[in-house]
This record gives C-alpha cells, sequence and structure tokens, in this order.
C-alpha cells in the first residue's frame, strides 16, 4: 500500500503527516508513505485543497486533517 500526503508543507500538512504515521505504526501495516509537495502533482490529483490523502493512487480525503482512528480504518 502506498500512502501519498499532498500538501505544501502547511502545518495541517505536517500534522496529517504524522497522523498517517502514527496509524500505520499503530496497525502495523505494510505501507509506504510519500510526501507530495509539488503543487502540479497536487493538482494533477485534481485536488485544490489541502492537506488531501491519496491511498494507492485514489484520493481518499481532501482539505482536512484525518484522525489517526479514520486513517487506521482506511489501511484496514
Amino acid at each position: 500500500m502506498i500512502i501519498k500526503v499532498l500538501g505544501t508543507g502547511c502545518a495541517k500538512c505536517i500534522q496529517q503527516e504524522r497522523a498517517v504515521v502514527k496509524a500505520i505504526e499503530n496497525t502495523e501495516a505494510d505501507v509506504t508513505v510519500e510526501k507530495v509537495t509539488d503543487i502540479n502533482d497536487i493538482i494533477d490529483y485534481g485536488v485544490m485543497m489541502t492537506p488531501s490523502l491519496v491511498i494507492d493512487e485514489k484520493v481518499v480525503s481532501v482539505g482536512k486533517v484525518l484522525s489517526v482512528a479514520e486513517i487506521e480504518k482506511l489501511i484496514k
């Protein structure tokens, strides 16, 4: 599984990345995390608000910070 955190480096984007890492630790899942900061790459996903999450190339969240528990559910 590949989870991409889309964001330009704002506080909420950093918070989202930390929540993703914590959720992976909690679930012990085999997940690769990638950070996408280039605005053109973000737009290519059809996303206009960050932070956003992409799991296996599917956009699952746009413009909000998901909780660790919400991310865990998406991982499972």
